[in-house]
């Protein structure tokens, strides 16, 4: 064991949500006219409609789809989905993580269909060919607390009878999305763009709209999760019309995010600067024996949400392990997510930068060293 202490990463944020901040964010720096204000005046319509155009314009979002701002996260958008246009043919979900199974759950206990349920591991994805796209069909594109995504859209068809739920909020940003092959998508603004929580992005495809306009589901629908108003679709939502009432403190901070992103070329910019911190963090595992890979398959390993296998470790000794880190100021939230197997977890999107993830694999060693001499003692 060694008492040496190496550099600190400059930002030490590895959460894997709330992600971090982008590079140079201050509150001092977001635009504050629309605070105070109602997000129903002149001021509070534009910004949001300019928040819109601008996730439009950064993840190359065609013209097909609409863009919406919804309440309660991520989970808030796909359970709207869920609940307004399941139920008209048969569902199929998808789990190989935590939050995959908790759309099973919604699925058939809560909606009460009786959904086809594909199950894998953690670490493991799915077997894609057994998927019958004539049901309605729930996948989560990057599975945040297992590390293991899709590789790619090419197992969806594209004359697919049902409808394609895509939870993307570790994806989006990160990843080349076929949205042809995508009917509606989630995400939220506190993963890769390092955002606040709290508001949901809703994205739908035309078949999406076009069964929210011919089916009506069997059970009530609570305010916020309306989206048709006299059996067509509420526009004014894909506009910045809310639901209900947004933070437009949040809002602020997500075009602070967007703008930075434009700033690095868009989409192809924050992909590289995630591509270049998930292969530094894999050089760091290559270099060391006690360090894996949940995700075996290179393929399907995120380079977003990188979960982590640590050699002889349970849950107390990743519990220490990540609290020394912590305690030291050398690495903030890494322990695994809580329903995982006991590991690391270490966010590597857009906002965090490559020289902090190099400067984290020396603290890894010597935490790891502190954690086994503190075990042995």
């Amino acid at each position: 064991m060694t008492d040496t202490k190496p550099a600190l990463p400059a930002r030490p944020y590895f959460s894997s949500g709330p992600c971090a901040k982008p590079p140079g964010y201050a509150p001092a720096k977001l635009a504050t006219e629309s605070l105070g204000r109602s997000h129903r005046a002149k001021i509070g319509k534009s910004r949001l409609a300019y928040c819109i155009d601008l996730m439009r314009e950064v993840l190359q979002l065609p013209d097909t789809h609409r863009i919406g701002i919804v309440p309660g996260s991520d989970t808030g958008a796909f359970e709207m989905a869920m609940w307004t246009m399941l139920g008209a043919r048969g569902v199929t979900t998808l789990a190989w993580e935590s939050f995959g199974e908790g759309w099973v759950t919604d699925a058939a206990k809560q909606l009460k269909l009786d959904p086809t349920v594909i199950r894998a591991d953690y670490g493991q994805l799915p077997d894609l060919s057994q998927v019958d796209f004539a049901d309605d069909v729930l996948f989560t594109w990057n599975g945040t607390t297992s590390g293991v995504r899709v590789p790619n859209a090419d197992w969806i068809p594209a004359d697919r009878e049902g409808l394609t739920f895509a939870d993307a909020t570790s994806a989006v940003f990160a990843y080349d999305i076929d949205w042809a092959k995508i009917d509606v998508a989630t995400f939220s603004w506190q993963k890769v763009l390092g955002g606040e929580g709290g508001h949901g992005v809703l994205i739908l495809g035309p078949r999406a709209v076009e069964r929210l306009e011919t089916y009506t589901p069997a059970w009530p629908l609570p305010k916020v999760f309306r989206l048709v108003s006299k059996g067509k679709l509420a526009e004014g939502v894909f506009k910045g019309e809310t639901i209900n009432t947004p933070s437009m403190l949040a809002v602020e901070d997500a075009i602070f995010a967007l703008e930075w992103a434009k700033g690095l070329g868009g989409l192809k910019g924050l992909q590289a600067r995630s591509d270049a911190n998930a292969a530094a963090l894999q050089k760091i595992v290559a270099q060391r024996e006690w360090l894996g890979n949940l995700a075996e398959d290179e393929a399907s390993r995120s380079k977003t949400s990188v979960c982590l296998t640590v050699a002889g470790a349970d849950e107390a000794f990743i519990k220490a392990f990540a609290g020394a880190l912590e305690k030291e100021g050398a690495a903030y939230d890494v322990a695994g997510y809580r329903d995982a197997p006991a590991g690391l977890r270490i966010w590597c999107g857009a906002t965090v930068d490559t020289a902090d993830i190099e400067a984290l694999g020396p603290w890894l060693d010597w935490a790891y060293a502190q954690t086994r001499a503190a075990v042995s003692a």
